[in-house]
């Protein structure tokens, strides 16, 4: 119980004792001392407690400490704090995020310590952390636990943990401005110490403060201390540059070309052309199966998208394998998401069926898979579409960023609908995008289609002035 009736005596000095000097106070009617050997410590603790009381701060009532010494003294490292934070967000957060929360975590925990005597080696240390710590599998008893607690560790990650353990602050040293600047500038670097990136900067910062707000949550904060630090992330320029984006003729040639590319080419031809006619991720796509697809003779037909796989590695996933099956990226699990598909697609898609004729799928009817029946990995696809850069780009294009990686497809994609007068929201819905997320990404598309729009406007308003 914390109050405000406090009363703190003068020094009492006591005759034949080791610590004559005694300081006492009382809060509420629970009667508090200390003694001391030297009258200058006594003196200097007393004054400590009555500023704390100038400052109209409460005492509690059981241990006779000010509040904020208190909560101090109660307070968990935040070592502690940021593994009960781990364990809360995994179940519900997807494999490629629980690799992001364990890497952000481990890139500010090994800031966050008193001194760094005795360090273990800073990759060591990393990997302890980010692998063994702020990872979870499933034990015996089918419960979910931190890797270290399940399996044997190697001694140096054994003893690398029992140093961070030992080492790291208190998550009520956080109140300390200096401390969290030592964070946030952890943030901003790479392990070999260069700038990281803005985008990354901005991820970890995300999940540094989400659990700052839990510490608060769990009232071991009385508010979130960023605000304390004149401290600001760098700035994102998350806007497509179209001077590498490929137009239609140039998407055409790139995944023709892809077809040409040995024996895996073929097979890939239509995954390639979903990611530019019906502008899926290609995360997306790796999951398509035929029934996903209407396919009318003539005419436009439709892609259902529903799921999402992409690669991470395997100890973030539920299931143990290298991607994670999940639903649409920002949508319910079992939202879906309707893409009218253009007749050349539709064309293509029937190529591929073809194949599958002659080669089969896989089990589950995925249309695209690896060389070895398996998932669709990104290197695989990513290696046929360098190929087929080289076979089409001349030389200086090669070494450009132009349609540099297969994603540059969906940019295409999106790009050409902006610009052939698809309105904004409409071209949202078909991508995926919420449309804030369009206006970030593709401003400049969006401005050229607006101009069109404002010429029409302005021809119709002229017509009807002529009249």
């Amino acid at each position: 119980m914390l109050t405000y009736d406090v009363q703190i005596w003068g020094i009492r000095k006591r005759a034949n004792r080791a610590a004559a000097y005694q300081l006492r106070w009382r809060v509420g009617i629970q009667p508090f001392s200390k003694s001391y050997k030297i009258k200058a410590q006594a003196d200097g603790r007393r004054s400590e407690l009555l500023t704390a009381l100038r400052n109209r701060e409460q005492f509690d009532t059981d241990t006779g400490l000010p509040a904020s010494e208190a909560q101090a003294a109660q307070s968990p490292t935040w070592y502690a704090h940021a593994r009960v934070y781990a364990a809360m967000k995994w179940p519900t957060a997807s494999a490629k995020h629980r690799a992001s929360i364990a890497d952000s975590l481990a890139t500010v925990t090994v800031r966050l310590v008193k001194d760094d005597r005795g360090a273990p080696a800073a990759k060591v240390l990393r990997a302890a952390l980010y692998s063994w710590v702020f990872r979870f599998v499933v034990n015996g008893e089918g419960e979910l636990k931190p890797r270290i607690d399940v399996e044997e560790a190697p001694a140096d990650v054994v003893e690398a943990l029992e140093w961070i353990a030992r080492k790291s602050v208190n998550i009520t040293d956080l109140n300390t401005p200096s401390v969290v600047r030592s964070a946030l500038d952890a943030l901003a670097l790479r392990l070999d110490g260069k700038p990281a990136a803005d985008n990354t900067v901005n991820r970890k910062l995300t999940v540094f403060s989400n659990s700052l707000r839990y510490a608060v949550e769990r009232e071991l904060l009385a508010v979130l201390p960023l605000g304390k630090v004149d401290w600001t992330a760098p700035e994102t320029d998350d806007e497509i540059d179209f001077r590498f984006v490929p137009g239609p003729q140039l998407a055409k040639k790139l995944i023709n070309a892809v077809g040409s590319q040995g024996e895996r080419g073929p097979h890939l031809k239509a995954f390639f052309g979903c990611l530019y006619y019906a502008a899926t991720r290609p995360a997306e796509a790796t999951n398509l199966k035929a029934t996903d697809f209407v396919l009318p003779e003539e005419g436009w037909g439709e892609l259902l998208l529903s799921s999402s796989t992409p690669r991470v590695g395997s100890g973030w996933t539920d299931s143990g394998e290298s991607y994670d099956s999940r639903g649409l990226k920002k949508r319910a699990r079992k939202a879906t998401r309707a893409v009218p598909i253009p007749p050349v697609l539709v064309r293509l898609v029937r190529l591929v069926r073809e194949h599958i004729k002659q080669f089969g799928a896989a089990e589950d009817g995925r249309l695209f898979r690896a060389a070895r029946g398996g998932h669709l990995l990104s290197k695989e696809y990513g290696e046929v579409w360098k190929a087929a850069r080289r076979s089409v780009l001349t030389e200086s294009e090669t070494a450009s960023p132009l349609a540099d990686v297969p994603y540059s497809l969906r940019h295409a994609g999106v790009s050409l609908w902006l610009e052939s007068g698809v309105s904004p929201a409409e071209v949202a819905r078909r991508a995926g995008h919420s449309i804030a997320v369009l206006f970030r990404f593709y401003a400049k598309a969006i401005h050229r289609n607006q101009q069109r729009s404002n010429q029409q406007i302005e021809a119709a308003l002229d017509a009807a002035d002529d009249e």
